[in-house]
């Protein structure tokens, strides 16, 4: 680590055992402080993108594609053109952006509309002096299509696939020989899970409303969740130096992936507002969020285990087909979580891509993990049945010392720990054999799962300023998309500064400030929350250095400098003000050892032996995930995870017409998440460790931790309940209606 001007820059290249957050002497982290932003939220005078208000600003609806393949022919501007109110008709064949752009690219999505992809492509942008008649000239606008054959139907091209490039995880991975393994092992399990596309179904739209400067230059008041890499992907796709594109978003209302990258609103409401000289505000539909930004991808996942007679793994496969535009290389990592969980020297992980014409695939929380355990776990599951062993101790047996396909250590690992510290607390003793517990005409079960989700440091910086009056402020472009950034990074630094955080000012999501990698993968609060950090800890050097002590010998408690038998207002060492920024990156630490995340869900659940019906009725997650900066937001973030869990075990599939590519339910009435009578109480453990080697506060990302496996304990109790596997979700009761015994 080392200093330079005002600015604290450090590479993760070695383990920090020692932290500043542990004297404690604030008091702060790790407490359960309320959200310091929840008050503008409950009385809506916190500002999303789509409440901005500028004078002579006019509103934009977006235009999407009425087919999913070939090419428009003609769009009839002047058919709307005429309608009272209607200002303009905005379209750009070239530069309108075809897709969202991927999470963290620095480059351009795939640009041009003319050839359509997928139903509801945005190609035009209709602008009026309100939105009611934006609306009703959208909706007119007459477009001639020259329709051409497309591919809806991923079953029937599920032969016609590809290798994508290596992503987040390889596309291919072999170490050893699994045929062999299997063919040699005591008991072995050969099962295929499939799960549906999903939407990320966040309460606010995607929106953007564009302003433009005499100077050429763009704001972007939009809902994205990494401003830093979306202004580039903006600037880049407008044609313009990154120099001149602000992007704000304060206030996000739920991301879970959908708003990492740039939305076609973006370009389109940029590209309008230029065209029109006047600023520009673009609301996505519900539909349209649907229909034009991304989806989870739709899975098939193969998995086997083999076995020995103790349980002993000696060989995993996890082979995954997903799906995507021919033009596109995401896949969903269904076997990210499977390279580190598990033990076994014989491993093939693999993931192939069928080319659709369905929208894009990107991420959505916990990209990879949050379908891939419903495989893995599952087949852990069915060798514990073969094996007659509990599921739990057939997992702990098959906790590894070391990182199996890297060799390394973990920075931490406490899975054992959460299995039976979570086991203990659910009354996991009082599980019974697959359906044998019987309550009236409600068959009862219960299911674990363990959870992983890869822990990521990210390059990020903040700048924190203290003043004159001993208040502070903290800025940084990283974002809260709900998930307590404000809150969390204020208490980082209230601890560390000795300053109430009642009198630390948060300035988040704008690009005028120092870049940040924004909320995503999980990496939010530790890599944001450790440039706090870096900061604070120059400053806490520079007030040792004003009051003329040792930075040992320097307390900080409540505004106050205790120092050498002296007690000195912090304000009264600042002069004019200090500042200072700090900055860090990802090192060795990230190779030296293997960076996770580990839990463990369990679920209870009850099917109903007429209808078929299954209600979960208590949940609860034990995690590790280092430090607990918030006790209160990390909980609220595992809670929603876990709720995620429950829709995608029971009731999510985005469903789209094999024979057109519409996508059926495009909205919230007829996509089900879960509602508030499907989630039942639900308990959160969290596992006391410290990661020395993660980042200097010693904690890992935890928001999609809470997802990670949590499905997968909904399903294995539905089979605890039943005796009826269920490979194909969501767990709908028309798929263990013919199953269930007799009445």
């Amino acid at each position: 680590m080392f200093g330079f001007g005002t600015t604290n820059s450090l590479t993760m290249d070695k383990p920090h055992p020692d932290s500043l957050l542990d004297t404690g002497v604030q008091g702060v982290i790790g407490k359960p402080l309320d959200r310091i932003d929840g008050p503008l939220k409950v009385t809506g005078t916190a500002t999303y993108a789509a409440e901005y208000q500028f004078d002579d600003m006019a509103y934009g609806v977006l235009v999407g594609t009425k087919i999913s393949a070939g090419k428009i022919v003609s769009i009839d501007v002047d058919a709307v053109k005429s309608i009272p109110g209607v200002l303009d008709v905005v379209t750009d064949f070239d530069q309108f952006i075809r897709v969202s752009a991927q999470g963290g690219a620095t480059d351009a999505p795939t640009q041009g509309v003319k050839d359509i992809a997928f139903f509801g492509q945005i190609v035009a942008i209709v602008l009026a002096e309100s939105f009611e008649v934006a609306r009703d000239a959208a909706a007119r606008l007459p477009i001639v299509y020259d329709e051409a054959e497309g591919q809806y139907d991923f079953a029937a091209h599920r032969d016609e696939t590809r290798i994508p490039p290596d992503d987040a995880a390889p596309a291919h991975f072999k170490q050893g020989d699994v045929d062999t393994a299997m063919a040699d092992a005591a008991v072995t399990v050969d099962s295929t899970y499939v799960t549906p596309s999903q939407n990320s179904a966040a309460m606010e739209p995607h929106a953007s409303t564009a302003v433009w400067g005499e100077d050429g230059s763009l704001t972007l008041y939009g809902a994205y969740q990494m401003p830093t890499s979306d202004a580039q992907q903006l600037a880049k796709s407008l044609g313009l130096s990154a120099k001149k594109v602000r992007i704000v978003a304060r206030y996000i209302g739920g991301g879970f992936g959908s708003k990492l990258g740039i939305a076609p609103e973006s370009v389109a409401a940029a590209i309008a507002a230029k065209q029109l000289g006047r600023p520009v505000k673009a609301v996505m539909s519900r539909p349209q969020v649907f229909e034009a930004t991304v989806r989870r991808s739709n899975t098939e996942q193969r998995v086997r285990l083999a076995a020995n007679a103790e349980g002993k793994l000696t060989a995993i496969g996890h082979e995954t087909l997903a799906s995507n535009q021919s033009t596109e290389d995401y896949f969903e990592p269904a076997g990210i979580g499977t390279h580190l969980l598990y033990g076994g020297e014989n491993r093939l992980i693999t993931h192939d891509l069928v080319d659709v014409n369905l929208v894009l695939s990107g991420s959505m929380r916990a990209p990879g993990e949050a379908v891939g355990m419903l495989a893995l776990e599952g087949a852990m599951d069915e060798l514990a049945e073969k094996l007659d062993m509990d599921p739990i101790e057939l997992r702990k047996r098959n906790d590894p010392k070391i990182d199996p396909e890297k060799d390394v250590p973990y920075s931490s690992r406490n899975l054992t720990r959460a299995l039976d510290e979570g086991a203990a607390k659910f009354g996991w003793d009082k599980r019974q054999k697959a359906g044998t517990r019987r309550e009236g005409e409600w068959l009862i079960g219960m299911g674990v799962s363990s959870a992983v989700r890869g822990n990521m440091m990210m390059e990020s910086s903040a700048k924190v300023e203290i003043h004159p009056d001993g208040s502070a402020t903290v800025s940084s472009a990283m974002t809260d998309i709900g998930t307590g950034s404000y809150t969390i990074l204020a208490q980082i630094a209230s601890e560390i500064l000795g300053i109430p955080v009642a009198n630390i000012t948060m300035s988040l999501g704008d690009t005028n400030d120092p870049p940040a990698a924004g909320s995503g993968g999980s990496w939010g609060a530790a890599s944001s929350g450790t440039a706090v950090y870096l900061a604070c800890e120059m400053l806490r050097g520079k007030l040792a250095k004003a009051m003329d002590v040792s930075e040992d010998g320097l307390t900080l408690k409540d505004g106050n400098a205790i120092g050498d038998n002296r007690s000195t207002p912090i304000g009264e060492l600042v002069g004019k003000g200090l500042e200072a920024t700090g900055h860090i990156k990802p090192g060795k630490q990230e190779k030296e050892t293997s960076q996770a995340g580990f839990g463990a869900h369990f679920a209870e659940v009850a099917v109903n032996v007429i209808t078929g019906e299954t209600r979960v009725r208590r949940m609860l997650g034990s995690f590790a995930a280092g430090r607990v900066l918030n006790a209160k937001t990390a909980r609220s973030q595992c809670l929603g995870g876990m709720t995620f869990g429950i829709g995608t075990a029971l009731t999510e599939d985005l469903i789209h017409d094999t024979r057109t590519g519409k996508l059926v339910n495009h909205d919230l009435g007829e996509y089900h998440v879960p509602a508030n009578a499907d989630v039942p109480q639900m308990d959160v453990h969290f596992v006391d460790e410290r990661d020395i080697h993660a980042n200097p506060i010693h904690a890992k990302g935890i928001g999609e931790l809470g997802i990670s496996g949590a499905g997968a304990a909904v399903a294995n109790a539905v089979y605890n309940a039943t005796g009826i596997r269920v490979r194909e979700f969501p767990i709908t009761l028309d798929k263990l209606l013919d199953q269930l015994p007799a009445v």
